[in-house]
C-alpha cells in the first residue's frame, strides 16, 4: 500500500510539473481564477443584492434591517398596482426601449447594409472616402448623435428665445415639431445612424469575403440582379444580418445615453434611464439589482438566440479557395448621382456633426436676440453661475476639465493595457488548448461582460462595492479600471482568439526547439506577425472607454470625474455650449489617436468590431 502511495504521489507530482510547464495551461488556470472572481462574484452579489435589504432607508420603509432576506423588490417592481408603480416604473419603459430598440435595428441594418452593397457590388467613384468616413458615427460615442440631432433640429416655436434656434432654422428657417427632436422616435434614428457603421462592417465583411463564383453562376444561368440579390446574396448575408439586428436590439435596449440627452421634461423615460433613478434614490436600490438582472436577462436571451441561428447556419460556406473576381453592378449614368447621395448621407451623419459642435461652441446669443461669435467658451476665466470656483466658462482654462480629460486618458490608457494584454494572453491559450473543456470555458465567461449592458454592469460592481469587505472600492479610481478592464475584454479577447488561430503552431514549434523562451517568442514571433490585429484589441477598448458614460455614470463621484460625466454635468446644468465644447473634444481626441495608430502600425478600429 505505502509503495502503491508513493507511486501515486509521484506520479501525480510529474503530470503536474508537465501540465504547467507549459505556458498555455497555466495562463488558462490563472484567467480561470481571475474572471471568476471579477465576473461570477459579482454577478452572484447583484443577485443576492435583489433579495435582501440593501440600505437603511429600504430596511426602514420595509419594517425590517439592512441585509434581511426579502421579496418586496421584486414584486413590488413587477407586480405592484399601487400607483399603477409597476407599470410607469417597469412595463411602460420596457415596451418603449423594445420599440425604440427594433426601430434602431431597422435602420442600422438597412443604412449599413445598403451602403456595404454599394461599397462592395457598385461602379461607383469614392468608394475608399466613403467608407473610412461611414465608420466615423462608431467611433463617436452615441450621445454625440444625440447631442447633434438637438443642435440641429432645435428651435424657437419649441421653446422662445433666439438662442434655441438650430442650425436648421438658423439657415433656412425651418422649424421641425418637438416629437422630432425629443422622444422614442428620435432617440431610435440616433441609435440607428450609430450602429449602422457596425452593420456596415458585419455585412461588408461578408460580402467582401463570399465567394464570388456563386453569383457568378446565377448570372450565367440568366438570372437578374435583383433576384440574385434575393435569392443568392441575402441568404448568404443572412447570419451577418440576424447578427447585426440582435447586437443592436440588445445594445440599443440597454442605451442610457441617447434616452438621456433627448429625454426633454421627462416625457420618454427608457428602461435604462429609470435604472440610473432607481440607483439615485437609497428607497429602491434594490429595485434597480431586479432591474439590471432583468437587463442582462433580456440581453443573454438574444445573444443566446444569435449563437443558435449561426450555429443552425453553420452549412452555408461562404468562403473558399476559389473565389473570383466580383463583378460590379454598372450603374451608368447613375453611379455619379448614387455615389453624390451616399457623400451626402455620410456627411450628414459623420461631419455635419462635427461642424454643429465647433458652432454651438463658438455662438453666443446676445439680449438683443443676436449671436455673435465668442471664444469665451473656449478661453474665458469667468465662472459661471452655479459652479466651484475652480470651474471656469472657457473648458481649456478650466482646472476642472484638464483633471477630467487627465482621468479619462489615464483611466483609458490603464483599462486598455488591462484589456489587450488579458485578450492577447487568453487568445493564446484559447489557440493552444482549442477544443478542450476548460479553454472553452475560460473563452465564454471571457464574452459574458459584453452581454451584460453597461449600464448593468456598472450595478453589478456597485453593489459589490456595498459588500463587505469591498466598501473599499466604493467612489475609488481602482473601481473604474477594474470595470472598464473587465468590461472591455471580450472585444480584446476575441481579436486575440482569431489572430492566433490564424497562426500556425508550426511557427511556435520552431521557436521551441530553439529553445527560445516563452515570453521571447510572443514579443519576437508571435506578436509581430499579428501586430496589427493584437494592437487592434489595445485600440478599441481605449477609443472605447474615452467615450463611455453608461459603463461609469453610476460609479463616479465629484473628485473622480471623468470627461464623459463632466459633459452629462454640463447638459444638465444649461451649460450647452461648454458641453459642446467637451463633445467635440473627446471626439477630436479619440479620432487623433484612432488616425494615429492607424497611421503608425496599421491597425484599425474596425478590426477589433464584433469580435
Amino acid at each position: 500500500m505505502t509503495n502503491n502511495k508513493k507511486f501515486d504521489t509521484r506520479l501525480l507530482g510529474h503530470r503536474l510539473r508537465s501540465y504547467f510547464s507549459k505556458p498555455a495551461n497555466i495562463i488558462t488556470i490563472v484567467f480561470l481564477v481571475i474572471l471568476a472572481l471579477t465576473v461570477i462574484l459579482p454577478l452572484c452579489t447583484l443577485l443576492l443584492g435583489s433579495f435582501q435589504l440593501n440600505t437603511i432607508q429600504e430596511a426602514t420603509s420595509a419594517g425590517g434591517k439592512k441585509g434581511d432576506f426579502t421579496l418586496r423588490h421584486w414584486a413590488r417592481l413587477l407586480t405592484s398596482t399601487e400607483y399603477d408603480y409597476a407599470i410607469n416604473s417597469l412595463w411602460l419603459p420596457l415596451g418603449k426601449s423594445i420599440l425604440m430598440a427594433l426601430l434602431a435595428c431597422f435602420i442600422a441594418v438597412v443604412l449599413g447594409g445598403v451602403v456595404a452593397w454599394f461599397i462592395t457590388r457598385a461602379d461607383i467613384p469614392g468608394k475608399k472616402f466613403i467608407s473610412a468616413v461611414f465608420v466615423f458615427p462608431y467611433i463617436m460615442p452615441s450621445w454625440s448623435i444625440a447631442i447633434f440631432w438637438e443642435n440641429f433640429f432645435k428651435n424657437t416655436e419649441m421653446t422662445a428665445g433666439p438662442r434655441n434656434a438650430g442650425l436648421l432654422q438658423m439657415l433656412t428657417g425651418i422649424c421641425v415639431p418637438q416629437s422630432w427632436i425629443y422622444g422614442l422616435v428620435p432617440c431610435a434614428i440616433c441609435l440607428g445612424l450609430h450602429y449602422a457603421p457596425f452593420a456596415y462592417i458585419l455585412i461588408g465583411g461578408i460580402l467582401r469575403n463570399m465567394d464570388a463564383n456563386l453569383e457568378e453562376a446565377a448570372t450565367v444561368l440568366g438570372a437578374s440582379r435583383f433576384k440574385i440579390l434575393c435569392r443568392v446574396t441575402l441568404p448568404i448575408v443572412a447570419p451577418a444580418l440576424i447578427s447585426t439586428i440582435l447586437l443592436v436590439f440588445s445594445s440599443s435596449i440597454s442605451s442610457y445615453t441617447v434616452p438621456f440627452f433627448l429625454n426633454k421634461d421627462g416625457r420618454f423615460i427608457a428602461l435604462s434611464v429609470h435604472l440610473k433613478n432607481l440607483f439615485g434614490d437609497g428607497r429602491t436600490q434594490g429595485q434597480g439589482y431586479v432591474m439590471a438582472i432583468l437587463l442582462m436577462a433580456i440581453s443573454i436571451g438574444i445573444l443566446t438566440l444569435n449563437n443558435w441561428f449561426t450555429g443552425k447556419r453553420k452549412s452555408f460556406t461562404t468562403v473558399t479557395g476559389k473565389s473570383g473576381q466580383v463583378s460590379l453592378v454598372k450603374f451608368g449614368k447613375w453611379r455619379i448621382p448614387i455615389a453624390i447621395l451616399l457623400l451626402i448621407i455620410v456627411g450628414f451623419i459623420a461631419i455635419v456633426p462635427l461642424f454643429t459642435f465647433a458652432m454651438e461652441s463658438v455662438l453666443r446669443t446676445n439680449a438683443d436676440g443676436t449671436r455673435t461669435f465668442t471664444m469665451d467658451y473656449w478661453f474665458s476665466k469667468e465662472v459661471p453661475t452655479g459652479s466651484t470656483k475652480s470651474d471656469t466658462l472657457g473648458i481649456l482654462v478650466s482646472g476642472t476639465m484638464w483633471k477630467a480629460l487627465g482621468r479619462s486618458l489615464g483611466l483609458s490608457v490603464l483599462v486598455a493595457l488591462i484589456a489587450g494584454t488579458s485578450g492577447l494572453l487568453i487568445g493564446y491559450a484559447v489557440a493552444r488548448k482549442r477544443g478542450s473543456r476548460i479553454a472553452t470555458f475560460v473563452s465564454d465567461v471571457a464574452f459574458l461582460p459584453y452581454l451584460i449592458p453597461a449600464m448593468s454592469f456598472g450595478a453589478v460592481y456597485l453593489s459589490l462595492s456595498f459588500t463587505e469587505g469591498f466598501t473599499w472600492l466604493r467612489g475609488s479610481f481602482i473601481l473604474l479600471i477594474l470595470v472598464g478592464g473587465v468590461k472591455f475584454i471580450p472585444f480584446a479577447s476575441r481579436t486575440g482568439s482569431s489572430a492566433m488561430l490564424q497562426l500556425s503552431g508550426e511557427i511556435e514549434e520552431a521557436a521551441i526547439m530553439l529553445n527560445v523562451p516563452w515570453w521571447k517568442r510572443m514579443a519576437r514571433v508571435l506578436f509581430p506577425i499579428q501586430k496589427a490585429s493584437f494592437i487592434s484589441g489595445y485600440l478599441l477598448p481605449f477609443i472605447s472607454c474615452m467615450r463611455e458614460l453608461s459603463l461609469f455614470v453610476l460609479l463616479t463621484v465629484s473628485h473622480e470625474t471623468l470627461l464623459t460625466t463632466l459633459l452629462g454635468e454640463y447638459s444638465r446644468t444649461g451649460l450647452t455650449e461648454s458641453a459642446n465644447a467637451i463633445n467635440l473634444l473627446i471626439i477630436i481626441v479619440v479620432l487623433v489617436i484612432q488616425f494615429a495608430v492607424n497611421k503608425l502600425t496599421g491597425a484599425s478600429i474596425d478590426k477589433g468590431v464584433g469580435g
